[in-house]
């Protein structure tokens, strides 16, 4: 899938041309913003804080590990699987309660140094794994890409009835007859290119 990389991190990445301002030495890093109901939970693969994109993200070191993120050249959805090692067993309780599944996730790419970052995935949580050994837990979070919704069949009609139950989930009011004469046409005969008697 294409992307805009903005030209700061471009110039941190290429060295010559007139990319006087590349670096020498990168430090790549990934920030993941989770969007549970209680809040959203912010992480980057560094140590300390860091703000990206104008939010607070709590650095999570080598605990926070992403797997299967690849780039297609279709329009195929990819998932990705994150892991997060080494949690005290008292914050399970809040994975296990916390209602997760079709939230929204983003993940994001930049370079040490650069404000700029890249969405590199979007998607929504599926399932989640939780592994405890006692004094430690690991928590797996599989992530469906946002292009998933193309294959889900959308359950609406072209019938009057879908059309209005539309109308008023997005609270819209008024008089609308679009569909009105729907069911009137699957058994009407339309005339064309013959004669017919009047009557």
């Amino acid at each position: 899938m294409t992307r805009s990389i903005p030209t700061s991190l471009l110039n941190a990445l290429f060295e010559g041309g007139n990319q006087s301002n590349a670096l020498t030495d990168i430090q790549p890093f990934y920030g993941v913003d989770l969007d549970f109901d209680s809040g959203n939970l912010r992480l980057w693969t560094g140590f300390g804080a860091k703000t990206i994109s104008g939010q607070s993200y709590t650095g999570s070191g080598n605990l926070l590990s992403i797997g299967g993120l690849a780039e297609v050249s279709d329009l195929s959805a990819k998932g990705v699987n994150l892991t997060l090692s080494g949690i005290p067993t008292a914050l399970v309780s809040y994975a296990l309660t916390e209602e997760y599944q079709g939230r929204a996730v983003a993940i994001y790419w930049g370079i040490e140094g650069v404000s700029d970052v890249v969405e590199v995935f979007s998607g929504y949580m599926d399932t989640m794994t939780i592994s405890d050994s006692g004094e430690s837990s690991t928590i797996g979070l599989t992530v469906e890409s946002r292009l998933i919704t193309l294959e889900r069949a959308i359950p609406r009609r072209y019938t009057e009835e879908s059309h209005q139950a539309v109308r008023t989930a997005k609270g819209l009011t008024g008089a609308d007859t679009f569909f009105s004469y729907v069911t009137d046409l699957q058994d009407k005969q339309i005339v064309w290119g013959r004669e017919v008697s009047n009557g």
